[in-house]
């Protein structure tokens, strides 16, 4: 997409603002790096998601998780979880977190493996809201999600648009869009201009 194909599409929700729900997977989106060659920051996420949904925040919906470190007692969040949640929530994000799962791994560098899965929470909070919204707009490339997608399209008529990065983009999403379950799978890399957090950094 160019940029004036961009803003022709962005100006398609000027009217579906208050009935479009907007569901980021962070964890995910914050895995697109390797495949961008750059960050996506949280402050121009929030930005180019107004144009989606605006006026109920609990449409515009955030799922990261919380690190409190390998050690099962700990209180205190790692500096990265901390400021990721907390920037979430300064751009008016509801966000929806849980505690990260440290699992013993031999074979990692730091013997653990870090696991926080939130395709159950998306799914519950998608059907549990679906009299809320008409549109759906997530922001993950995994195919996760994409079974809920179908039930919403098939069952309440929803109508859903997914981002993701190419190179990283699960084949079920690929699928889901050639079906019609997707009616528009869209690419960060095309967003560059709206979603690079490094874009003027360094000039």
């Amino acid at each position: 997409m160019n940029s004036q194909e961009i803003a022709t599409f962005l100006d398609s929700f000027a009217d579906k603002k208050e009935r479009t729900i907007v569901v980021v997977d962070f964890g995910n989106v914050d895995k697109w790096e390797k495949d961008l060659g750059w960050r996506v920051g949280i402050q121009e996420l929030g930005r180019l998601v107004k144009h989606f949904a605006q006026g109920n925040k609990a449409l515009r919906r955030f799922y990261y998780g919380s690190d409190y470190g390998p050690k099962e007692r700990s209180t205190i969040l790692s500096l990265w979880s901390d400021g990721i949640l907390s920037r979430a929530e300064m751009n008016r994000f509801e966000v929806i977190t849980k505690p990260v799962k440290y699992i013993h791994d031999l074979f990692k560098v730091d013997g653990y493996d870090k696991k926080c899965d939130f395709d159950v929470e998306m799914t519950v909070d998608l059907i549990r809201m679906c009299d809320k919204y008409d549109q759906v707009v997530l922001f993950s490339g995994d195919g996760d999600l994409i079974y809920a997608l179908r039930y919403l399209r098939d069952a309440f008529r929803k109508t859903s648009y997914v981002f993701g990065a190419r190179g990283h983009v699960g084949r079920e999403v690929v699928d889901a869009s050639k079906d019609g379950v997707i009616q528009r799978l869209l690419y960060s890399d095309d967003f560059d201009y709206r979603l690079n957090m490094d874009r003027f950094r360094g000039r």
